[in-house]
């Protein structure tokens, strides 16, 4: 067990070697090579440029040089991603066999390999990167630490203020005092629903009962969405020390951590974050010599998205079929086995540790007025510059996309972008200036959801897309109440035969009265927002709906029993980018000649859509 003179003696050692991170001016003479060890980086390769990154070094007997693994960095379309600080120097979709380029060059001769160097929308080189456009309108806070430390090092961690906020409340705040510091901030809660952390913390504590309970929801479902993920993979042990922090808020001394079993990175660097803890003496029983005890443990999802609702989750953890119960009584009074319990998911206990320490007027100043701090973002779709991002609440969906994301690829123009998940609503170009905020995507039809944006250009098919999401309900559903597990299955029949050419427009009524009976009859808020989709795609794009219904066409060429692929002769420039592109060799022309589509042929794929660069096919 560390005392808590020990524990600033580590921070203060581990602080001067690790400053080179976070200060690119840093007076030392060791390099530091960080190597994402994210799940995306992970897929493409990054273990092993960790693997030969050593293993060169150690063969050539090089001194002050350390490679770290590091959680994400955000910037997933430049992975692997490779810095080296102090210089701060950003190598971007390195492979294992430039490492030892980079190693002779870089850490040997002291010049930078030029060709691995991340390139910026505009196509100009970055050095350093804090220079690219992806970060310049960023806030870090729930991710302040990833991309930096090493997730499987709780030394790092508390090199920077880690588990000094747990220091801080159990020796310096009552209970009370930390909560009010909390509900002062303004934070709201980040896995969709947008509930006031302090007043649900609040609530929980008042909550009779000698056994309470806290649980991190780690269940993140929504497809294209891995915020949570990255957190846990990255710095997991802000999570540890915030449900710490919780637990004595409320008079708890058990947490669980419910997390998707198909996260095996994230689980992995939990249990060894959890270990680490309870080896320093911060879980387990007199935590900082005090009367608390708390610690926790972790139990694995089996992938059900409505094990993310979070009565659904309780149900799981109790090693029962997860399915919602019915509401009141909430967690808060009769949670896990009967008893009062917190829930909260990732992101919110990300920002926990950050509050107590810089305080409520520090986080309250962030963001608007009722929506305060900063929201994480799984950045994805037709964008250049997929990845994590966090910015500040009230930032523009176009700043988002255009700014951060770099724009649409292809010079395509934006057509919708998707928040929330199946659970959300699309937002079209005529709001792209709306602030990303609780308050404004709900004003529009949508909501802010667990952070998945999904962006898309106009080669998207709005019915098509609402049958997308109609069938990941349809699938994900618990069954437990008949508008869901039913009126789920006929929404998405009817946009089935919507997409096949088969509907009428009395479909299109009968889909928004379904969509209305199950928003008002599900038991659980899964249910009552599975129709949000197809709500907002009918309210913003109802042409492509009465198209498909009425003229049997589809625009964006995407619903094949209606789509027919033509090159328009007067757009069409000979270039042949079109006929290299196509799988099949359905387009014939000669060289510099206009080129036609042998109908025939053609799967329409939609492949020479995206490769026309003249937008001269269509239907």
């Amino acid at each position: 067990m560390k005392t808590i003179k020990e524990l600033h003696q580590i921070r203060e050692e581990k602080r001067k070697q690790l400053d080179l991170r976070v200060n690119t001016k840093a007076d030392t003479r060791e390099k530091h090579i960080l190597v994402c060890q994210g799940t995306g980086c992970t897929s493409s390769k990054s273990p092993e440029i960790l693997a030969m990154l050593r293993k060169i070094i150690k063969e050539k007997g090089i001194e002050k040089v350390r490679v770290i693994q590091t959680g994400c960095f955000g910037l997933c379309a430049k992975g692997p991603i490779v810095i080296i600080r102090p210089e701060d120097t950003f190598y971007a979709m390195v492979k294992p066999e430039d490492c030892e380029e980079i190693i002779q060059t870089h850490i040997i001769e002291g010049k930078k390999v030029e060709r691995l160097l991340a390139k910026d929308i505009d196509g100009t080189k970055v050095n350093r990167l804090d220079d690219l456009a992806f970060y310049q309108k960023q806030k870090r806070i729930a991710l302040k630490n990833c991309g930096i430390i090493n997730p499987e090092d709780i030394d790092e961690y508390i090199a920077f203020d880690g588990y000094f906020a747990l220091e801080k409340i159990l020796t310096k705040m009552s209970q009370d005092e930390v909560i009010e510091e909390i509900k002062k901030s303004g934070i709201r809660g980040r896995g969709g629903a947008g509930f006031p952390t302090g007043k649900k913390w609040e609530l929980t504590r008042a909550s009779e009962g000698k056994q309470k309970y806290v649980v991190c929801n780690a269940d993140e479902g929504d497809p294209g969405a891995f915020m949570d993920r990255s957190i846990l993979e990255g710095d997991p042990h802000s999570i540890i020390e915030a449900m710490a922090i919780a637990g004595y808020c409320i008079g708890a001394n058990q947490g669980y951590i419910y997390v998707r079993a198909e996260y095996p990175i994230a689980v992995k660097r939990l249990q060894i974050a959890i270990g680490q803890a309870r080896e320093y003496g911060l879980l387990g029983k007199h935590i900082f010599n005090t009367a608390f005890n708390f610690d926790i443990d972790i139990r694995l999802g089996a992938g059900a998205f409505v094990c993310g609702e979070e009565t659904a989750l309780l149900e799981s953890i109790e090693g029962k079929r997860g399915q919602p119960r019915v509401k009141p009584p909430y967690p808060a009074q009769e949670g896990l086995w009967g008893k009062p319990t917190l829930i909260n998911n990732v992101e919110t206990y990300a920002n926990i540790a950050q509050i107590i320490l810089k305080g409520s007027d520090w986080y309250s100043s962030i963001g608007t007025e009722h929506s305060k701090g900063t929201k994480v973002f799984a950045l994805g779709g037709n964008v250049n510059n997929i990845g994590l991002v966090e910015v500040p609440m009230g930032t523009t969906l176009r700043e988002i996309i255009y700014d951060i994301g770099g724009g649409i690829p292809n010079g395509r123009d934006f057509k919708a972008a998707q928040t929330g998940g199946p659970s959300g609503g699309c937002i079209p170009k005529e709001h792209l200036d709306t602030p990303i905020d609780y308050e404004s995507l709900k004003e529009i039809g949508s909501m802010m959801g667990s952070g998945g944006l999904i962006v898309m250009d106009d080669t998207k098919c709005m019915v098509s897309l609402a049958k997308f999401y109609l069938e990941f309900t349809v699938s994900e559903s618990c069954g437990k109440c008949t508008p869901c597990r039913i009126g789920t299955k006929r929404m998405y029949e009817i946009l089935e035969k919507l997409c096949k050419g088969e509907g009428t427009e009395l479909d299109i009524y009968r889909l928004e009265k379904l969509a209305t009976n199950i928003q008002k009859a599900s038991i659980c808020g899964l249910g009552q927002s599975a129709p949000n989709p197809v709500i907002s795609t009918l309210k913003y794009f109802r042409e492509e709906f009465k198209e498909h219904a009425i003229d049997k066409n589809c625009r964006a060429l995407e619903c094949k029993a209606m789509s027919k692929i033509i090159i328009n002769q007067e757009k069409c420039k000979g270039c042949g980018l079109c006929q290299k592109s196509c799988p099949v060799s359905a387009i014939e022309g000669e060289f510099r000649e206009k080129r036609e589509i042998n109908q025939e042929k053609c799967i329409q794929c939609g492949t020479c859509l995206t490769s026309c660069p003249f937008k001269a096919i269509g239907s």
